[in-house]
């Protein structure tokens, strides 16, 4: 009879006390896995929502007398006057080192015109790049080619129009295909057309107003790629909005270290489970250790035979608590995110991450009850028979 059969038949005939050892260590698998997992997952859904933010880098004119309103710039219902910036240094930006994480560059031109007796703010932009910059607009319509325009919710409630719908404005007639759905930010107030129809009314050809840059933000570094575009971009200014991505990343940093402190936590305890249990078993198996020692076994040989029971087990709950941990965070990121579409994926090294924790904290925990077993004198074991 091997060593490994001794330790398989001790746990069979001591099935309460393996059932209570694996349970110990399968609570504590499973938690620090699905808090790991939970973390990764919301990191990546916070990843992903970011990569699909929009603008977050702004390119506005240099200029004492602007007032930031529309990404940069407030238009008023007067005459006003402003820089402008060529859209040769634009195209610049294809060049820096970070270009790669650009997303979409989306030029753009502002004017204000005349709609019967409202005066509306106009804005020429380029819609293949608006298709990136503000993935959550929701047009009833088409996009507007030529002479066309799509109007913002507010605008087309206050100009009476819609789609299909002809009106003049600064000498030419605009053919309405399409109105954007309310989306609660300024866009709801404005006219759009294409860049280069703006640039026309507005006698703005080769130059925009500003432009927005959408930088894929997983990992890209926004801050320096602020820096490469203001280089490449002297006339204007050019500003990172970081706000909403350094708080998510903030709060998700917080949980992380939350993370930290609750499964240290819980390695402890599952670790004095794991002490408690083999501890009393030792005791229980007295008169057993002691004629193991006296028909020949060395005292390694108890040693084993104690590490292996405790090594048996703990593979098991770690296998257990790693699919546990997934059905866990499955259960509970809904109340992380709202997102509907965010899957917990297999990780193979968390797999194995948390097969390696377990048996390492199986045998850590069970050296001292080994030790002690070793140590028992068959002398006083077999007097107690």
């Amino acid at each position: 009879m091997t060593l490994k059969d001794i330790a398989l038949l001790n746990l069979r005939r001591r099935k309460a006390k393996a059932a209570f050892l694996l349970a110990g260590l399968l609570i504590g698998v499973t938690t620090v896995v699905a808090l790991v997992s939970l973390t990764a997952t919301m990191k990546e859904d916070i990843t992903d929502k970011l990569d699909k933010f929009g603008a977050n880098i702004l390119i506005v004119p240099k200029t004492e007398n602007l007032s930031l309103t529309y990404g940069g710039l407030s238009l008023g219902g007067v005459s006003f006057e402003m820089e402008e910036i060529h859209q040769s240094q634009l195209e610049k930006i294809s060049g820096i080192k970070n270009a790669a994480n650009v997303a979409a560059l989306g030029p753009v031109a502002l004017g204000v015109v005349q709609v019967n007796e409202n005066k509306v703010l106009l804005s020429g932009v380029d819609f293949e790049a608006t298709k990136i910059l503000k993935p959550w607009w929701k047009v009833q319509g088409k996009a507007p080619v030529g002479n066309e325009v799509l109007l913002g919710a507010e605008a087309a409630r206050t100009l009476g129009l819609g789609e299909g719908d002809t009106f003049h404005a600064s000498g030419r007639d605009l053919t309405v295909t399409g109105v954007i759905a309310p989306t609660g930010s300024q866009d709801d107030q404005i006219i759009f057309t294409p860049l280069a129809t703006a640039q026309s009314m507005f006698g703005m050809e080769g130059r925009v107003s500003m432009a927005e840059v959408a930088a894929l933000c997983k990992d890209c570094p926004v801050e320096e790629m602020v820096r490469q575009i203001s280089e490449v971009v002297p006339g204007g200014k050019v500003m990172g909005i970081q706000q909403v991505v350094k708080g998510r990343m903030e709060t998700l940093a917080h949980f992380q270290r939350l993370t930290l402190g609750v499964s240290a936590v819980v390695v402890l305890v599952g670790s004095l489970v794991v002490l408690v249990t083999m501890m009393g078993s030792v005791r229980e198996r007295t008169r057993e250790i002691g004629i193991f020692r006296a028909i020949g076994y060395r005292r390694s040989h108890v040693i084993r035979i104690v590490l292996l029971e405790a090594a048996l087990v703990s593979a098991l709950a770690g296998l257990l608590g790693y699919f546990g941990g997934l059905g866990t965070t499955v259960a509970a990121l809904p109340f992380f995110t709202e997102s509907s579409d965010v899957a917990v994926h297999f990780d193979p090294l968390l797999a194995v991450g948390a097969l390696v924790m377990s048996v390492l904290l199986g045998l850590i925990a069970s050296t001292y009850p080994a030790l002690l077993a070793a140590k028992l004198d068959p002398n006083d074991a077999l007097r107690a028979l």
